[in-house]
């Protein structure tokens, strides 16, 4: 079920309407706030908002590439591992077939 979420980010507020649990929508506001806060370059209203969520939007995207990237390492590296212990186990079932056989 959808709810209304209000927060308030550099002294304006902001409402949206989500059905996420709460939990997960606490922790991309927290995200939020602190990548404005990284990219924040003084006392509060020294750098246009606009400016602060371009560059706050930018960060996010480049840790999301970068999370990408190592995910798909992640997946090449499972693939060749799972490859090898199917070739081993295919390996020793032969082996013990053939001690049957033998």
């Amino acid at each position: 079920m959808e709810r209304l979420v209000r927060f308030e980010l550099l002294g304006q507020e902001y409402s949206f309407f989500t059905g996420a649990p709460e939990e997960e929508v606490d922790e991309v506001i927290g995200l939020v706030k602190g990548l404005v806060g990284e990219n924040a370059s003084g006392p509060q209203g020294s750098m246009a908002v606009g400016k602060l969520a371009v560059l706050a939007s930018l960060n996010m995207a480049s840790r999301y590439v970068e999370l990408n990237r190592k995910f798909d390492q992640y997946r090449e590296d499972m693939d060749q591992r799972l490859n090898l212990l199917c070739e081993e186990i295919g390996r020793v079932a032969s082996v013990e077939k053939e001690e049957e056989c033998g």
